[in-house]
């Protein structure tokens, strides 16, 4: 039977090949008595089995961390880590054994049960998602006491015809389990659960595979080894088809192929639009190993490195020599081409063990909590040793600092006497550093959009973080799938804030870029053109694509069909002039 599911598009591509069902643990699991002298023996299975869970995703980190395209994917294992090792998921079960007598499964089971109703009751959007972490890794303990896989392998039927891609189809998927993917020959995957921005997608992106999440039935509708096609761009799931769908997507992939391999002459080709205007196309980093995917596509520069990832999945800072190492590193491989340094911006969904809140504090919004400058402000000898370091290999190369979720005036004013305190601190130890290092603000709370003047005053350069600035315009967790349909890159008010910021830094000469997920999605490219953007920062692998859509771009009919775009109150009509754009 042939049937289609609509989802959220989150990578675009297509992708024909076998299901391959990811199971879970079930978590309605059977209640047994033990013998009393049976009991130890029970404890020590379910401690054996939380250590090997800890073991796995020790393992799982470690490989994340050294990947630049999953590096990101770190930090979400890195919150598994520690539910795992929470006395109230490791130490409350045994309780139970010990008291009950009930075997390991059920205590566990009934443990969590015990922890996803506290958080269902939580307001907090972002806290009540939380509970979707706690029952991974509790499905990952059960795997291992029910002797089940824990890890995706290929394998199809005898006697089927072998369509080259495996597809993956899941309910959800834990980070330890997206992070197997860069080890397959995986061709995309479903989710019934995730959203533009969950771990899900930041993998298929990364990994330029056909993903469509959000497809609620998907799992239980989709049988193993079934013929499956993902359309990446329409968001659609095609099971079963027949001969003439399967013909029309094959010639489709193939002609997307073609494209693909063609993006790669365009490597040494100028980045300019048609009357010759230049558009630097710069690249998002984590990890000074991400260098090399910039060099593939010879990106203009390097216009992120997000430095929290230095800092993620270890239990000790990194020290002013460890990350002197790093950017140093990063600013000799780019030679004269700029680096922009974005400071530590921690907190909400990145989290870095050595840096955890060891008192009683609760933050009841970490999105909104003390992360980013907030945090740097708050302990300025961590600051300090960061805008040392940076300072340092600042001599190395073309090196800018860049200042995360800036709202206030005196944040500007106190990170800029922190720079001059660090620089002072250097001269009195007669260490070399760039006196002229340029040092910008990240525009992405709707605070900073509306108040651009202290900015392009105090600041040498601004950079839009769309992802967080869409989030904060609309009031939407972009974590929580519940309202992702909601996050809308192309509403009017975020379209305005972000045309305004970008039109106010060519009034006073001041450059912007802009260095969300907007920067490296093509449809939008001739979009932000004609705001008058002139620098885009984005994964490496965008970069082709972007720069495809640069070079056949008209800047004086952009700018005035935008500027009606902008002028455009209703969505319908706003996406109506974007196909025609």
């Amino acid at each position: 039977m042939t049937f289609s599911l609509h989802g959220l598009a989150v990578s675009a591509g297509i992708a024909i090949g076998r299901a391959h069902l990811v199971s879970h643990a079930t978590l309605e699991v059977a209640q047994f008595v033990m013998r009393e002298r049976d009991v130890p023996d029970e404890v020590l299975r379910f401690e054996k089995a939380l250590e090997t869970v800890r073991i796995e995703l020790e393992a799982v980190r470690g490989e994340a961390s050294s990947s630049g395209a999953l590096a990101e994917l770190a930090s979400f294992v890195d919150i598994h880590v520690m539910i795992l090792s929470d006395p109230l998921l490791a130490e409350v079960p045994k309780l139970a054994i010990r008291e009950r007598r009930c075997n390991a499964e059920w205590a566990l089971v009934q443990q969590m049960e015990e922890l996803v109703g506290h958080f269902d009751t939580i307001d907090d959007a972002y806290l009540r998602e939380r509970r979707h972490d706690i029952v991974q890794v509790v499905e990952r303990v059960l795997k291992v006491l029910t002797g089940q896989p824990r890890k995706i392998s290929r394998r199809g039927k005898s006697g089927e015809k072998d369509e080259g891609e495996l597809i993956i189809v899941a309910h959800d998927l834990s980070p330890a389990d997206t992070i197997q993917f860069k080890n397959l020959k995986i061709g995309g995957f479903v989710t019934d659960l995730g959203g533009a921005t969950s771990h899900t997608a930041i993998v298929a992106r990364s990994l330029a595979i056909p993903a469509v999440v959000g497809l609620h039935h998907a799992r239980a509708l989709v049988r193993d080894n079934d013929l499956l096609i993902i359309d990446g761009r329409r968001g659609v799931l095609i099971v079963g088809p027949d001969a003439r769908v399967l013909e029309e997507y094959r010639l489709r992939k193939t002609e997307l192929e073609l494209e693909r391999s063609k993006l790669k002459r365009l490597k040494s080709a100028k980045s300019e639009m048609l009357d010759g205007e230049e558009v630097a196309l710069l690249a998002n980093i984590e990890l000074p190993q991400d260098v090399v995917q910039v060099k593939q596509v010879d990106a203009a520069g390097i216009g992120l490195f997000r430095t929290e990832f230095l800092f993620m999945n270890r239990d000790d800072l990194p020290s002013e020599d460890e990350q002197y190492e790093a950017y140093r590193a990063v600013a000799k491989a780019m030679g004269h081409r700029p680096v922009t340094i974005r400071t530590l911006d921690i907190g909400a969904d990145k989290q870095a063990r050595a840096l955890r809140d060891t008192g009683e504090r609760q933050e009841p919004n970490p999105a909104l909590g003390l992360r980013a400058i907030r945090y740097c402000l708050a302990d300025p000898l961590l600051f300090l040793r960061q805008l040392r370091a940076i300072l340092r290999a600042s001599q190395h190369g073309r090196m800018h600092i860049l200042i995360p979720m800036l709202a206030h005036v005196f944040e500007i004013d106190q990170t800029l006497s922190m720079i001059e305190l660090a620089k002072m601190q250097l001269r009195n130890e007669r260490i070399k550093f760039d006196e002229n290092v340029a040092v910008g603000g990240m525009i992405e709370i709707p605070a900073a959009a509306l108040m651009l003047g202290p900015f392009l005053k105090r600041l040498s350069f601004l950079s839009i973080g769309t992802n967080d600035l869409i989030q904060y315009t609309l009031a939407i967790d972009r974590t929580d799938e519940a309202v992702s349909h909601l996050y809308d890159p192309l509403h009017p008010a975020v379209l305005r804030l972000i045309a305004q910021t970008i039109q106010a830094g060519a009034r006073a000469e001041i450059p912007v870029a802009v260095c969300g997920e907007m920067a490296g999605d093509p449809s939008l490219t001739h979009l932000l053109l004609g705001m008058g953007l002139r620098q885009f920062s984005m994964h490496p692998a965008q970069i082709l694509e972007v720069k495809q859509q640069v070079v056949m771009a008209d800047a004086e009919q952009l700018t005035a069909k935008v500027s009606r775009i902008l002028r455009c109150d209703e969505p319908e009509k706003i996406r109506e002039m974007m196909e025609r754009l």
